[in-house]
């Protein structure tokens, strides 16, 4: 017998699609994991990262938002750096192949 199971919508914000690179700290690794977001809000972001990367939910990370030279010139930066809680680590339905999807809440 197949059970259907309900996800339950627990954003507060709107999500907007965004395919940008990013970088991952992980403490708890001690390294970097290159990957890309997939969307963003103003609460959270959703990231497709590779599938080795050992992460879990509740890990701490810092997110590395690289921007252009333009943007840089502008901002007065050359990234932007955010730090959340991964809330979620979505192995089942990977974005592309040898990647997983964390759901991260920004701090």
């Amino acid at each position: 017998m197949e059970m259907d199971t309900a996800v339950i919508e627990q954003r507060s914000d709107t999500r907007s699609d965004l395919a940008w690179p990013v970088s991952v700290w992980l403490p708890k690794a001690s390294r970097f994991f290159n990957g890309k977001s997939v969307n963003i809000s103003k609460g959270g972001v959703f990231l497709s990262v590779p599938m080795t990367t050992p992460v879990k939910a509740g890990h701490g990370v810092e997110i590395n938002f690289p921007r252009t030279a333009a943007l840089a010139k502008e901002k007065g930066k050359y990234a932007r750096i955010k730090t959340g809680k991964v809330v979620r680590v979505d192995r089942s339905n990977m974005l592309e192949e040898a990647s997983i999807g964390l759901a991260i809440e920004f701090e």
